[in-house]
């Protein structure tokens, strides 16, 4: 029969009356149709105490010991991403290294977990931070460093690493991180005090950078801290604040010493060249001329000996050829002609560039004979209509004639 049919005004779900008492039941009421707590937890208590009611007994407590006992179990169970190493650590010692996938430990407080991504790449500031708000970022304590030359610069750098090892960074450390910058620090310093200034702000940039890196690694590997560098950069370099200008005119002073010598340089590859070809081209012509003047000479050596050999043989005959080559060369070179004779008198003159061309020329005078002279002026008189070559060929087979009488 349901608790509220009708005919049983009053009645509750546990049975009381409508006064607030239970059935059987001599105790006060906890208030008016109030259930009573005191059973309620009772029956609780016998549920989990393993009383013979109809709640179950001890099978309901061991089915929750099971229950919580498999909850446990599973919390054992964790995964591991691709980037990332699991660390089990049994009672805090190291046990394992996991790889990517899933994997089971046994649960708290026996073992435990961290997870340790190798991948990430962390970023160390040394000389400033990027976040800080005090002026450029700037940490004096760490930038300022002295050279070999006793001087300070301020040196900023930026270092780049991942964790190589899991196990080492966990555990042979205490804190891998500022370790790495504490080892940057003292390897930056180190490199800087052993060069000066000018090579560290200048043209030692590259070199600063790659031995504060080697040196770093290196120390990281000796204090196994499972830490391997990617890049190390070199973020800013320069003096003091308070000598800037100064160091700024020396800067200024040594570029424009190296764009004097870039000129320098290229007025010289601009001038050699062109006076090397000149040079080659000289040597060359006075080559040319050397085997001209060589050439010129044996030849002529050569004709002299031919006409010797000629001379020897018709001594007569060969010196009236090498007159006659001389007149010819003589009166072709002119286009007036004076024939006279040896007395001075009856001096003839052949107009022969008149004859010609009708202009002015050169003169050569030449005497001959009086005999050839009248002989010449004879031949003059008929020649009106003859032409400039034809007298020379008179008075050169006149004198041929004259020769061989």
């Amino acid at each position: 029969m349901a608790w509220n049919e009708p005919g049983k005004p009053g009645q509750d779900p546990w049975g009381n009356s409508g006064n607030g008492n239970r059935p059987n039941d001599s105790r006060k009421p906890n208030g008016p149709n109030d259930p009573d707590l005191q059973e309620i937890l009772k029956k609780a208590q016998d549920f989990l105490g393993g009383s013979n009611d109809k709640f179950g007994g001890g099978k309901g407590s061991f089915l929750v010991v099971v229950a919580l006992i498999i909850i446990w179990l599973l919390s054992g169970i964790y995964t591991v991403d691709s980037p990332e190493r699991g660390v089990v650590k049994q009672f805090g010692a190291y046990s394992e290294q996991t790889t990517a996938g899933l994997h089971w430990h046994i649960p708290w407080p026996i073992e435990t977990v961290t997870i340790v991504n190798v991948d990430q790449i962390r970023t160390a500031e040394i000389g400033y931070r990027s976040d800080s708000r005090n002026r450029n970022g700037s940490v004096p304590s760490e930038a300022l460093m002295l050279s070999k030359d006793e001087n300070i610069v301020d040196i900023r750098i930026a270092v780049q690493y991942k964790v190589s090892d899991a196990k080492k960074y966990l555990f042979d450390v205490a804190v891998p991180d500022m370790t790495l910058r504490d080892v940057t620090e003292s390897a930056l310093r180190e490199v800087v005090g052993r060069n000066t200034m000018d090579f560290v702000l200048t043209e030692g940039r590259d070199e600063v950078v790659n031995k504060v890196r080697n040196l770093t690694q290196e120390k990281l590997d000796n204090y196994n801290t499972g830490l391997m560098i990617t890049s190390l950069n070199l973020q800013d370099a320069q003096p003091p604040e308070q000598v800037q200008d100064a160091f700024a005119d020396v800067v200024k002073s040594r570029e424009d010493r190296e764009r004097l010598i870039n000129e320098a340089e290229a007025y010289s590859n601009d001038i050699l060249p062109k006076a090397r070809g000149q040079a080659a081209r000289q040597i060359e012509e006075a080559r040319a001329y050397h085997d001209q003047v060589i050439a010129r000479a044996t030849g002529q050596a050569n004709r002299f000996t031919s006409i010797l050999s000629e001379y020897t043989k018709a001594p007569k005959v060969t010196r009236e050829r090498l007159y006659i080559d001389a007149i010819s060369g003589v009166l072709g070179a002119t286009s007036k002609v004076f024939v006279g004779s040896d007395s001075g008198s009856n001096l003839l003159y052949l107009p022969l560039d008149k004859m010609v061309t009708g202009g002015a020329g050169n003169s050569v005078p030449y005497r001959i004979p009086a005999d050839a002279a009248q002989s010449s002026s004879n031949t003059t008189n008929n020649t009106n209509t003859q032409s400039n070559t034809q007298q020379k060929g008179n008075i050169r087979d006149y004198l041929r004639t004259r020769e061989l009488r």
